[in-house]
């Protein structure tokens, strides 16, 4: 099976790309694209599955640059690429060849342009990282390298829907208690005691606030089990683990 990668109108001037599941060498709850290193899939699948998608983004899987993600606000600046995966949620860079790679399970990935000033980054935005800053510091440390706001676009990729996002109540005060003006991110939940929380429009929304032009790809993570990997699926489903896809972008 070929790769499946999903593009953005609004990257269309930088190479990119929210790949799928699909063409991957691993197998059982992996089967597909599995790219984390992380999970306890077979290390050779994995990177079998790395370093095609480096080379469906015109690189090698020496070229290829992934985190180990805390869930953090923390940016990386990157001019190489580092010895061992650098701890944070999100990175930027000015050199042409880096192709940086977010990898998610229904947490948002986020990628971000300047083509006018050759800057670009990319941004793993789960609810602690969201509210807690990921996504404006990226544009921080990008405009840090001379983009600008006007420059830049950022697109979040396929994440978790507000349908299938239940969440309980304490979720929702902390995130009213960053805006009480969050709550049209939350709709009623099938309990008393749960509410549904909308984490792409939220991203989306803290983009655009944050001085940038800013879209989501429309797809959903747990909602098509052929397509994207989901975590919170996995946990329904009582299996043992779970794979992660992979956003890329490369100048």
């Amino acid at each position: 099976m070929t790769l499946e990668i999903l593009a953005s109108d609004g990257l269309s001037d930088v190479r990119h790309g929210f790949f799928t599941r699909r063409g991957g060498a691993s197998s059982g709850i992996f089967g597909g694209l599995n790219c984390g290193p992380g999970s306890s899939d077979q290390a050779e699948a994995v990177r079998i599955n790395r370093t095609r998608v480096a080379e469906a983004m015109g690189g090698t899987l020496e070229s290829l640059v992934s985190l180990h993600q805390i869930h953090s606000p923390d940016v990386v600046t990157l001019d190489t690429v580092p010895s061992e995966r650098p701890k944070a949620d999100a990175m930027v860079t000015r050199r042409d060849g880096l192709i940086l790679g977010i990898l998610t399970a229904d947490c948002a990935p986020v990628l971000f342009a300047d083509t006018k000033a050759g800057v670009i980054g990319a941004a793993h935005a789960g609810w602690k990282g969201a509210v807690g800053g990921v996504l404006e510091a990226t544009i921080d440390a990008m405009l840090a390298l001379g983009a600008t706001h006007e420059g830049i676009h950022a697109t979040v990729g396929p994440t978790i829907c507000q349908r299938n996002y239940e969440v309980g109540l304490d979720f929702m005060d902390a995130v009213l208690d960053e805006d009480s003006g969050n709550d049209r991110f939350f709709a009623g939940g099938r309990t008393d005691d749960k509410v549904q929380f909308d984490l792409p429009s939220y991203a989306v929304a803290k983009l655009r606030n944050a001085g940038v032009s800013a879209d989501w790809t429309g797809h959903c993570t747990y909602a098509e089990p052929d397509r994207f990997f989901s975590f919170r699926r996995t946990t329904h489903q009582g299996e043992a683990d779970y794979g992660r896809q992979i956003a890329c972008i490369r100048l």
